[in-house]
């Protein structure tokens, strides 16, 4: 950015308890299709790439007040069963990082993340307001994960 100055993020981060172990939990998160399923106004999330580092390449689509947002998610931390981080790049810039913790036979989820408001003034004034909408849609995607684990047959992840 010119002079130096960072683009202005928005940063999210909630925690759930899912009654499934870790290896579970991340299996169902390593398949980007799952994404879609569980994150509200995901409309595609596809591997393009297999990484080196067990990690893939992902485009997706995000739909948000009618407009669609198209992009990758390279995923730059592929821990099995323990973590997984994302550089986001294209309409949506940031960085998407999952921690999976052993919590007593289940698993707590950790989903972070940080995203970047292009526009100076208008993204100080819009900035509280994506915080909400971001922290309300970050809540559902766990909520749903955690119903689609704890109440479908978690050897068939769906």
């Amino acid at each position: 950015m010119p002079g130096g100055q960072q683009p202005d993020m928005v940063g999210v981060s909630e925690s759930i308890r899912i009654e499934r172990p870790p290896e579970t939990v991340f299996a169902y998160l390593d398949q980007p299709e799952n994404h879609a399923t569980v994150t509200p106004s995901l409309a595609e999330s596809e591997a393009v790439e297999q990484l080196d580092n067990g990690g893939k390449r992902v485009r997706y689509v995000y739909e948000m007040a009618g407009i669609s947002r198209e992009g990758y998610l390279t995923e730059t931390t592929h821990e099995d069963g323990q973590r997984m981080v994302f550089e986001l790049s294209g309409g949506i810039a940031g960085e998407i990082d999952i921690g999976f913790a052993d919590a007593d036979g289940g698993t707590e989820v950790t989903y972070s993340a940080k995203y970047e408001l292009p526009g100076g003034v208008l993204a100080a004034v819009a900035e509280p307001i994506a915080r909400r909408f971001n922290r309300r849609q970050l809540e559902k995607t766990l909520r749903t994960l955690q119903a689609r684990l704890e109440t479908d047959s978690p050897e068939s992840g769906k």
